[in-house]
């Protein structure tokens, strides 16, 4: 399957969660066992989906960071999400390059989105590859500090860093 139709796919799947308020990866689990009336996902469509739940705080904040007079709670669920996968693709993902990672990111915009969505999708894009080694630097040293604070304590890492994590109650 064409990895355009994967990240149309994966972008299905995290406006939903985002749309429910829904714990990204488990959404994903649900709709891997489960595909209901749609073909099964594709594996790139699920690499991207786990990517953008593992990374979403990085991708959020770089967004913030980048963006001029719009936070990412206030962008429209189908462009947040759009921007998150190709966010994704840029900092995360070194098999597509940046070019193609803009572009299929513009393709959805244009079908699915209002009129101004592909240029503010574009100019934020741009300006995140632009500052791209800065942004992964810093990702990296987090990831570094949250597994050395995991070490410490015995917990588990992936816990740590799952920006789900965040708002779930903790049981004791």
């Amino acid at each position: 399957m064409a990895r355009s139709t994967a990240r149309k796919r994966a972008l299905n799947t995290l406006y939903e969660a985002d749309e429910k308020s829904q714990d990204i990866l488990s959404l994903l689990d649900e709709r891997i066992a489960h595909p209901g009336a749609q073909t099964p996902l594709p594996e790139y469509a699920i690499e991207i989906v786990r990517g953008v739940a593992d990374h979403l705080r990085t991708i959020d904040r770089t967004l913030d960071e980048h963006s001029t007079g719009w936070k990412v709670r206030r962008m429209g669920v189908v462009d947040r999400n759009i921007l998150r996968i190709a966010t994704w693709e840029i900092l995360f993902n070194g098999e597509v390059p940046d070019r193609v990672a803009i572009d299929e990111a513009l393709a959805l915009a244009k079908t699915l989105c209002d009129d101004d969505s592909p240029a503010f999708i574009h100019g934020l894009l741009s300006a995140v590859c632009a500052d791209k080694d800065s942004v992964v630097t810093e990702d990296s040293a987090q990831h570094d500090q949250n597994n050395d604070a995991a070490d410490q304590s015995g917990n588990d890492p992936a816990a740590q860093s799952d920006p789900s994590a965040d708002n779930q109650p903790t049981v004791d």
